[in-house]
């Protein structure tokens, strides 16, 4: 890998473009997060299968997705620094050949240790290193756009869902669950071509040729170079995070809803089926989340971006996890296909405007300069809960034998998440206008104690006299 351009090391930041090739780099991240977010879904359709073939539980299975998701999320670190030295472009095409050699290799697997270990470690790096360096290079093109972008962006998940899951049942249907691994490890190597579409931000044509002059002139610039470097690095788990209070808040919220946000999405088909839907309706069942999902993403990158909602994004955040949670609060009630059909719906609403959000809400609270470090730092204490949140609803299944407290746990933790986020956004807003008012204040009092100049000239004038 050849180093990044000098606006990726940090050198010099770059004004965004805010369009013109950037909308093919969206394009490419569309392709990578597609892959990045719906893969781990979209196996939720061989479950079954495995499960017979190599004898496990609901929370056995239930682990592949949560170790790859909690793989996803803490390469966040790791693929920051890879990012920040050598690019964006490099960083995807490694991950989404590390996602086809992990589909690869699974398809050969006889043991579920065999399978947490390939799609869950190997296959979860790759789409880590996929989902960070796509959004940081968006936030690199994009700035007055970015909620568009990003919404843009984010679509790929729904998108790839919803043409994944019947693929995937036509596959299992066809090959069986091996040879459909060897199938979907060929699709992901589609990532390596939407990772050459990454073309790195470079100065105007004017500011091309002043970095080498300001080497011949000094020639410590190298190792200022190298020390930018390291401090880059330095800056990958960067801890001065933990005292921003807008920060803890965001995490904490994010931490809950991420605990629940995926098990139902997990055993969702499986929950269809256990009620005597025929196994393609529940598969598409996915396919229908995903169609509403395709569509809400970038129409909340839309709502976000308007003048009204851009200044309050906190606040919309909160309430798109509020409107997730009591879809899955109101599931177990649902007995027939069609209201099954109305649940997923409004379950891909919700989670469509919570995923249109997530990071740009990151992005409004600490800036472009700290969102690399801050994404990185965000996604490897995420893993914690990504990891436990589908065994722990897996094993509510394997308990009761119901998949109704599945669905009562995670909506729960959600909106408790929202509720939080909301009032806590409240105080802190509250807070931040009390400081910046005694900040003022304090201003204020010490230009009055400060004599003023024409005075000074004054006496001194008189001395001299």
């Amino acid at each position: 890998m050849s180093p990044a351009p000098e606006d990726e090391l940090g050198c010099k930041p770059l004004k965004p473009l805010d369009g013109g090739w950037g909308w093919v780099v969206v394009f490419g991240a569309h392709i990578s997060i597609g892959f990045a977010y719906s893969t781990p879904k979209a196996l939720s359709i061989f479950f079954k299968e495995i499960q017979k073939d190599l004898q496990a539980s609901y929370s056995d299975i239930a682990w592949i997705s949560s170790i790859m998701l909690a793989a996803m999320y803490a390469g966040g670190p790791v693929s920051s620094m890879l990012v920040n030295r050598f690019g964006s472009r490099p960083v995807v095409m490694l991950g989404g050949l590390m996602c086809g050699v992990s589909m690869v290799t699974a398809s050969f697997g006889n043991s579920i240790i065999y399978l947490y270990f390939c799609i869950g470690i190997i296959g979860g790096c790759g789409l880590s290193l996929n989902l960070n360096a796509s959004l940081t290079i968006i936030s690199k093109y994009f700035l007055a756009k970015r909620p568009l972008a990003n919404g843009l962006a984010m679509a790929g998940s729904p998108v790839f869902l919803c043409f994944l899951a019947p693929l995937n049942q036509y596959l299992l249907n066809k090959f069986d669950w091996r040879g459909s691994f060897l199938v979907l490890g060929g699709l992901m190597l589609n990532c390596c071509v939407a990772g050459a579409l990454m073309r790195p931000v470079v100065p105007p044509r004017n500011q091309s040729y002043a970095p080498q002059k300001k080497v011949e002139e000094q020639p410590n610039d190298s190792n200022k170079l190298k020390g930018n470097s390291m401090k880059t690095r330095k800056k990958v788990l960067d801890l001065s995070f933990f005292r921003d209070r807008s920060f803890i808040i965001y995490l904490i919220g994010n931490v809950m809803f991420i605990f629940g946000a995926y098990a139902p999405i997990v055993f969702l088909s499986a929950y269809a089926i256990s009620q005597g839907v025929e196994e393609y309706s529940a598969a598409y069942l996915l396919s229908i989340m995903g169609f509403v999902d395709m569509f809400v993403r970038p129409a909340t990158g839309l709502v976000a971006n308007s003048k009204w909602i851009r200044p309050r994004v906190q606040y919309f955040f909160s309430f798109a996890m509020i409107f997730n949670g009591m879809c899955h609060l109101l599931c177990p009630l649902i007995k027939s296909y069609a209201f099954l059909v109305v649940y997923t719906v409004f379950f891909g609403v919700g989670f469509g405007m919570v995923f249109a959000l997530i990071f740009e809400c990151l992005m409004d609270l600490m800036g472009n300069e700290r969102f690399p470090s801050a994404v990185g730092l965000v996604t490897i204490i995420e893993c914690f809960p990504m990891l436990l949140g589908p065994p722990a609803a897996g094993l509510l299944v394997d308990v009761y034998n119901d998949y109704k407290y599945l669905f009562f746990m995670c909506g729960t933790v959600i909106v408790a998440g929202g509720l939080f986020l909301f009032v806590m956004n409240i105080y802190n807003y509250h807070m931040l206008e009390k400081e910046n008012a005694a900040k003022n204040r304090k201003e204020k009092s010490q230009k009055l104690r400060e004599p003023e100049p024409d005075e000074h000239l004054s006496i001194g004038d008189a001395t001299d006299l």
